[in-house]
């Protein structure tokens, strides 16, 4: 009887471990993260999907055209304006300093530039009710006209609370 239930053990437990070795499994890792903004001023797109993704400006073949690039940021300051200035000279780039093609970004309307004095973007009434405003990417067609390629750049953007 008790050789009987050895076998009886035995054959279940190796019964179970040949099921789990049949067992299809699938394993999936991905990234979370969260960027929690200080109440009292933020500057955060509105749409956190594109952000931290490589942006194609389009291309249209029939018209030989460079698209742009909108997106929203939703915006607050609790006691004054926003200022905003770009960090470098904004392009895209070949390999050959000949063919960049330079892009004109504005935030609210206000075209940025690389001057160390940032210009202000948002106005004081307007931050401290906080809103949803644009942000813009214009290619600048180059004088010889675009040349054929792929190019990178990026946009470095610096946002200021102005100190009330």
């Amino acid at each position: 009887m008790i050789k009987q239930a050895a076998i009886v053990l035995w054959m279940g437990s190796v019964a179970l471990m040949s099921a789990s070795a049949f067992a299809a499994r699938e394993e999936r890792t991905f990234e979370v993260s969260v960027d929690v903004p200080t109440l009292g001023f933020y500057v955060i797109p509105a749409e956190t999907d594109w952000i931290h993704r490589e942006q194609v400006l389009a291309w249209n073949i029939n018209t030989s055209t460079l698209g742009g690039l909108r997106k929203n940021f939703d915006v607050k300051h609790d006691t004054s304006a926003i200022e905003a200035r770009l960090e470098s000279e904004p392009y895209l780039f070949n390999g050959r300093d000949d063919q960049n093609i330079y892009l004109r970004v504005s935030f609210n309307g206000q075209e940025l530039s690389h001057d160390p004095k940032s210009r202000e973007v948002v106005s004081a009434a307007q931050a401290m009710a906080g809103g949803r405003f644009p942000l813009e990417i214009q290619p600048k067609a180059p004088a010889g006209g675009y040349k054929p390629g792929t190019y990178y750049g990026n946009v470095q953007l610096v946002f200021n609370a102005v100190a009330p």
